[in-house]
């Protein structure tokens, strides 16, 4: 319970503060509070910030900003390489964050804001300078069709954030409800690089690119349901087999990393939608069959 303190010795400390240049309100505003004597102390809140994860976070807004940069000056190439660093340092601050137990509410929000630029805004654009310009070649209508593809892609990537960040500490950890924008961005620009890998351009894929950008944006604001890979489904372990599996996923990535790396996305892009499927097809096979009439 707060209540203004009129005493006298409030009175003299406010006399003191204005002889010593105090400029704020006419008079002094001196409060007690009365607290239950067996409460704990409230902590004091700390007005710094912490260096290390939020470095990270800054370099991948960098990464992603750099995205931008390369793409205008039509080196898409690097763009691409610069979102999947973002990736990484997406990635490691928040591990890092947990691991040396530096976890802050403003971490967190800093974090979505650096993901919305480097897996939002920076795709969308790398998508429009690189293919989704050109269908302004067949009139105004396919120009406006074309941006307006690559602001779905980055909108539905700003609800999904949203949508995660109202849903922390109540939903299951080991999946992901929606596409995660960084892996909805990976699935933009492993294209760009499988499509770069092959000789073509931009303007080769042209039709295929907005739907590709569409239907990536619907996924993430869907409800399907993908493994966080945080935790595994039936425990901390996972079975012995998945080792050599990630062996050869290694192997393949250093023989022709973009390629492998579209297939893994869209593997994994499709795997939300079957997933659920597959679960609701479960549930009605072990649901009871109403007793006959």
């Amino acid at each position: 319970m707060l209540r203004r303190d009129t005493s006298p010795f409030a009175a003299k400390i406010g006399m003191k503060m204005r002889s010593l240049g105090y400029t704020g309100h006419s008079e002094l505003e001196v409060w007690r509070m009365d607290i239950d004597p067996e409460a704990p102390p409230r902590p004091r809140p700390r007005r710094g910030v912490y260096l290390l994860p939020n470095l990270l976070t800054t370099g991948a807004m960098f990464a992603g900003f750099y995205a931008i940069v390369a793409a205008i000056n039509a080196d898409y190439s690097s763009a691409v390489i610069a979102i999947f660093v973002a990736g990484l340092f997406d990635g490691l601050d928040g591990r890092v964050a947990r691991m040396t137990n530096t976890q802050s509410e403003f971490g967190v929000q800093y974090d979505s804001l650096s993901d919305l630029v480097s897996f939002g805004v920076a795709p969308a654009l790398v998508l429009y300078v690189w293919s989704l310009k050109s269908l302004s070649g067949y009139g105004p209508a396919w120009g406006k069709f074309g941006w307006a593809a690559a602001f779905i892609f980055a909108a539905c990537g700003a609800l999904r954030l949203a949508r995660f960040n109202t849903q922390v500490g109540t939903a299951d950890k080991r999946y992901f409800i929606g596409l995660a924008i960084p892996a909805a961005a990976a699935l933009m620009m492993s294209f760009v690089w499988t499509v770069l890998d092959t000789g073509h351009t931009g303007q080769d894929v042209q039709f295929i690119t907005p739907v590709i950008a569409v239907v990536a944006g619907l996924l993430m604001v869907s409800r399907f349901r993908y493994f966080s890979f945080k935790a595994w489904p039936r425990g901390d372990k996972v079975p012995f087999f998945w080792v050599p599996v990630a062996l050869l996923i290694l192997v393949a990535l250093a023989m022709n990393p973009p390629r492998v790396l579209f297939a893994i996305v869209f593997t994994y892009a499709l795997s939300g939608p079957a997933l659920t499927i597959w679960s609701r097809l479960r549930r009605r096979r072990e649901a009871p069959e109403p007793p006959a009439p």
